[in-house]
This record gives structure tokens, C-alpha cells and sequence, in this order.
């Protein structure tokens, strides 16, 4: 018995199910708390889990509603560059970039290594404080969202979101912590697909 997990994007999801029962000579299907549940004649099961909680009945409704983004506001860093965006559904509403630079660690020792801190401390306080403003910028005016979704580097997307300026945001319920490289325009491109993404737990006999 193998044990593995794949992500599918939502668009993709019907084909995926359709592959997995000619796979594994056709397979039930169920859904329990709002995860599909594929058992093969094989035995094999496949445990689909959509990005967003969602309330389904049969799998037609299941793949509907995975498609379908809420009103969500992403937030993301990392240590080249941060972007705010609003999605919802498959379009990116709004959205900003922005890059700054981090120097990353170093091995050097004494008064040298010192002044680098302190050069890269400064560095990462430039950067959130440019992360808070762009948030402020696009994600507070979009208010209200049904979530808020991050991704990148999670002390630094902490450290932003613990600014009083995004005080309004303290209370939305969280989405997704996504998995991205430095923020830029094709990542926020993405986000839709990003944000539709179902994970797929697989369990082969």
C-alpha cells in the first residue's frame, strides 16, 4: 500500500475523477464534511479537499463550488518582493507589486557581521512597512472579503499583519497559506488557479 498527495487545479478536477475510476476499474463516490471520497473496485481511495470550506451534496455541486474563489485578499512576501490582491472567482480584481531588496545571512564574524545586521534588520522594516502600505492600498478598500489569503514567508506575512494599520483585517478568517516564489505579476496572474487548487490524498493498494 502506497501513500501520496497531488494537487489539481479545480478546472482540471472533472477529468481528474473521470482518470481515476477507468484507473482503478470504476469507483464510488461520496462526500463527508465536504471532502470528496473516490473508492476504487481496487480498493485505491482518493480524498479530494477543496481550498475553501464547502457544502455539497453531489459531486456536480462539489466541482462548482471548488471552482468558485470567494472574495478573497491575498497577501504575500518574501524577502525579494511582496504583492496585495483581490480575488474572486477566476478574475484578479485588483492587485499591486512591489520589490525590495533583502540581503540574505552571512558568515562573517565580529563588527562586520554587526553592521550587517543591523543593515538587513533595516532592510526587513522597510519591507514590511512597503508591504502594510500596499495592503492598506488594495485590500482595505475591497472590504468587506470573505477571507484572507497569504503566502511567501509566514514571520514576515505575521509581522505585517500585526501592523495597526491593517487592524481591520484581524478578524476575516483565514484562507490558504500559499506556497509561491517572490511575488510578481505572473504570480499574481495566477492566483485564481493558485487559490482553486484541491489537494488529492491517494492511497494505492
Amino acid at each position: 500500500m502506497t501513500q501520496r498527495t497531488v494537487y489539481v487545479p479545480a478546472a482540471r478536477i472533472t477529468r481528474w475523477i473521470d482518470g481515476f475510476a477507468e484507473r482503478h476499474g470504476g469507483a464510488s463516490q461520496e462526500i463527508t464534511d465536504g471532502v470528496l471520497h473516490l473508492t476504487g473496485s481496487d480498493t485505491a481511495t482518493a480524498s479530494i479537499a477543496p481550498t475553501y470550506p464547502i457544502q455539497a451534496l453531489t459531486v456536480a455541486d462539489f466541482v462548482e463550488q471548488a471552482l468558485r474563489v470567494p472574495r478573497t485578499g491575498v497577501l504575500l512576501i518574501r524577502r525579494g518582493g511582496f504583492a496585495a490582491a483581490i480575488v474572486e472567482g477566476d478574475a484578479v480584481l485588483a492587485s499591486d507589486v512591489g520589490k525590495r531588496h533583502v540581503q540574505g545571512r552571512t558568515a562573517a564574524g565580529g563588527w562586520s557581521q554587526q553592521r550587517f545586521a543591523r543593515r538587513r534588520d533595516k532592510q526587513v522594516h522597510e519591507l514590511v512597512e512597503a508591504a502594510v502600505d500596499y495592503a492598506a492600498r488594495v485590500i482595505i478598500p475591497a472590504l468587506p472579503i470573505d477571507y484572507l489569503a497569504t503566502g511567501g514567508d509566514r514571520s514576515l506575512v505575521d509581522e505585517t499583519l500585526e501592523h495597526p494599520r491593517l487592524r481591520a483585517l484581524e478578524r476575516i478568517p483565514r484562507g490558504p497559506h500559499l506556497d509561491v516564489p517572490d511575488p510578481r505579476r505572473d504570480v499574481v496572474t495566477s492566483l485564481p488557479e493558485r487559490l482553486s487548487t484541491l489537494r488529492i490524498d491517494l492511497v494505492d493498494p
